[in-house]
């Protein structure tokens, strides 16, 4: 497929869209505007590499290709659903998310950003995503860790989170507003990496300061805002407690006794306790006056 840039762009943005234009990744989220399915999409790609995802998406959308679905359906059905995916409350967001369309918009994703981040879960990201793709809106720029590790690497130094944000703002080209923002995660995702980028292979590596420099130390894009900051150490966590816990109750509730050993934590039943707490308070489980967890209803 080739994109054909509009003649007022600059050769930074003709360059970047002809290089996608030709190396795209087909992904299955790409090949729809539905916001509805551009919404399940990226809650799912957060924190999960795409590989994962594409399959679970697929089955999800097959499933609820509505919100209005998604909403009448068991809380614990959408959580079920979400297994393999990581960082089950995302789940329940996108069910509250899923609600609240239905209560206060009629099933229908809003249009402005005000209203797309008032919704349960949904973040400046995800609301700029959804105008992007789903809108194809050429005001807005989608800044996740890949983009903004781009926006620093050319402008040669760290930025800030609102001066971050406003320069993927302004790279939008007019009329471009879709195929740009895919192009830029595409860029961060295969060749502006994070350990050992590919700058032979970059498009534009002629107009990226850090490029041309030399690539001087330290990086720039560690520490600007959007970057990824790591995650905290995952074996032997409350997470992984969390994880498994949840992993449990897909399979059949568990009883208060059987709680640390579901978590992992045979020799401390108050730690159990404690954890699977969080989970209740986070929507993702129900325990009755017996003590034995559940997923919701």
């Amino acid at each position: 497929m080739t994109i054909a840039p509009d003649a007022a762009v600059s050769p930074r943005h003709a360059a970047l869209l002809s290089w996608f234009g030709e190396r795209r990744r087909d992904l299955p989220w790409r090949r729809t505007r539905d916001p509805w399915a551009v919404l399940v999409s990226e809650l799912m790609l957060q924190q999960t590499q795409v590989p994962r995802v594409v399959p679970k998406y697929e089955a999800f959308v097959a499933r609820w290709p509505t919100a209005a679905s998604c909403a009448s359906a068991p809380l614990g059905d959408v959580v079920t659903a979400w297994a393999g995916l990581g960082y089950n409350r995302r789940a329940v967001n996108l069910h509250r998310c899923a609600a609240a369309l239905v209560a206060d918009h009629g099933g229908a994703l809003p249009t402005d950003l005000p209203a797309l981040m008032a919704l349960p879960g949904i973040g400046p990201y995800t609301a700029r995503a959804v105008l992007a793709f789903a809108h194809e809106r050429d005001d807005v720029g989608v800044l996740d860790t890949n983009a903004a590790r781009v926006l620093a690497r050319w402008a040669g130094r760290s930025l800030g989170r609102a001066e971050a944000q406003r320069a993927a703002d302004e790279a939008v080209p007019p009329g471009q507003g879709w195929a740009w923002n895919q192009a830029m995660l595409d860029l961060g995702a295969t060749v502006c990496r994070p350990r050992a980028p590919r700058c032979d292979q970059c498009p534009v590596s002629r107009s990226c300061a850090w490029s041309v420099a030399g690539r001087p130390g330290p990086d720039p894009a560690i520490g600007s805002a959007g970057g990824s900051t790591g995650q905290s150490t995952f074996a032997g966590s409350d997470r992984q407690g969390r994880g498994r816990l949840v992993d449990a109750l897909r399979r059949a509730p568990v009883d208060a006794f059987d709680l640390p050993a579901a978590m992992g934590w045979p020799d401390d039943p108050a730690r159990a306790t404690r954890v699977a707490a969080t989970l209740v308070a986070d929507g993702l489980a129900q325990i009755d006056e017996s003590g034995t967890h559940r997923l919701p209803a």
